[in-house]
């Protein structure tokens, strides 16, 4: 079985690799709920009650041949920082994390595939795969599910579909999602009216860590809301058709920036170059926000694409509990701004400035220096 430490030393697949539209879709998760026939609910069932599906359900996922090789454990074995490292690599839920005797978690070596067993419903389980590849998520969890009902009995009705300790996730008790990078949405100040017609179509649109959470780094989450009356197939396809409509609303606006706005989006993508490669303390608000443009600065090929990979890597590593975990003792808030400060000049040092487009009498406003946009060739005459 893989170590706690093992985590911790490279970052998971999904953000290594660009995925389909990687330059906007950051991830897609396919997370789906199960319960074993015949047992309570893990919020109304005792302490034994819930050690009894564990031991159930605990050697059926760590048979499985995509868990060889994994991290499992029982969440009383974790500390409260190591459990929230796993919320902030979106491994297990902060709900999990709060979950004691008869919870436990297990996720591959590549950190892909998560099996949370005790949190709302006995089973969550997840799939998160780079850029926007719901149909490639669905197909790995739904695979797992497969195997894991021909050992262990569901509870399922044949009206109402999988049973499930909230009723809004009863029939497929499927969650499909999308992780999104929208700054341009959020500069142009029309992210609101995008996430208001996303609302009124059945989506959800919420922040970095789910429900009730900010959309730091301009990081949303997109998913389904009704789980019953449709297929899994048929829930992937309408949110897959809606990111890519989003997605479109987002390079609409990057085009609108950079022809209307260019000193504009230069002035934040050069801010927060400097910021973070020469602050000595920092929040993760903060940083965050400042990533996100180096982020955009990368796409707009201000700065050299390979940037958006290490960008992607630090949205995760500055978290509060990553800081923790590096420095091996607790943190002040103070201390965690120094840290995580210094890590960002450490690791942004060799990255180059970025390039300038200042715009020359006469030009319009997508206009370059040497006469160029973005991404445009030099003119050789």
């Amino acid at each position: 079985m893989m170590q706690f430490e093992t985590i911790l030393k490279k970052p998971a697949e999904w953000m290594q690799s660009a995925g389909p539209n990687g330059e906007i879709v950051i991830s897609s998760r396919i997370r789906l709920a199960r319960n074993l026939a015949g047992q309570p609910y893990p919020g109304w069932a005792s302490e034994d009650a819930r050690n009894e599906v564990l031991g159930a359900i605990r050697p059926a996922v760590e048979g499985l041949s995509e868990m060889r090789g994994a991290f499992s454990s029982d969440l009383r074995e974790l500390s409260a920082i190591k459990k929230q490292v796993l919320v902030e690599r979106h491994l297990i839920s902060r709900e999990q994390a709060a979950k004691g005797a008869g919870s436990a978690a297990v996720t591959n070596r590549k950190q892909t595939l998560c099996i949370m067993i005790n949190e709302e419903d006995h089973l969550r389980m997840q799939a998160i795969k780079a850029g926007l590849n719901l149909g490639a998520a669905f197909k790995m969890i739904d695979k797992v599910d497969s195997k894991l009902e021909e050992n262990l009995d569901y509870a399922f009705d044949n009206k109402l579909g999988y049973l499930t300790a909230c009723p809004t996730n009863l029939g497929t008790a499927m969650r499909a999602s999308a992780m999104l990078h929208l700054p341009a949405l959020v500069l142009s100040e029309q992210i609101n009216q995008v996430i208001q017609a996303v609302n009124k179509i059945g989506l959800a649109v919420r922040g970095l860590y789910g429900e009730g959470t900010e959309a730091l780094g301009n990081l949303f989450q997109v998913s389904n809301q009704h789980t019953l009356g449709e297929r899994e197939t048929e829930i992937v396809a309408r949110l897959e058709k809606v990111i890519k409509q989003i997605i479109e609303h987002e390079q609409n606006a990057r085009e609108s920036i950079l022809e209307e706005r260019l000193h504009m989006l230069e002035d934040q993508v050069g801010r927060a170059y400097a910021i973070l490669r020469y602050a000595h303390i920092i929040s993760t608000k903060e940083a965050l926000n400042l990533l996100s443009m180096l982020r955009l600065g990368a796409d707009m090929e201000y700065l050299p694409e390979d940037a958006r990979g290490l960008i992607d890597v630090l949205f995760m590593e500055i978290q509060p509990a990553h800081l923790q975990i590096r420095a091996a003792r607790k943190l002040g808030t103070e201390e965690r701004d120094v840290t995580r400060a210094e890590i960002m000049r450490d690791q942004l040092k060799s990255l180059p400035e970025p390039l300038r487009f200042t715009l020359k009498p006469g030009d319009d406003a997508s206009g370059a220096s040497e006469g160029n946009a973005p991404g445009a060739e030099a003119d050789s005459g």
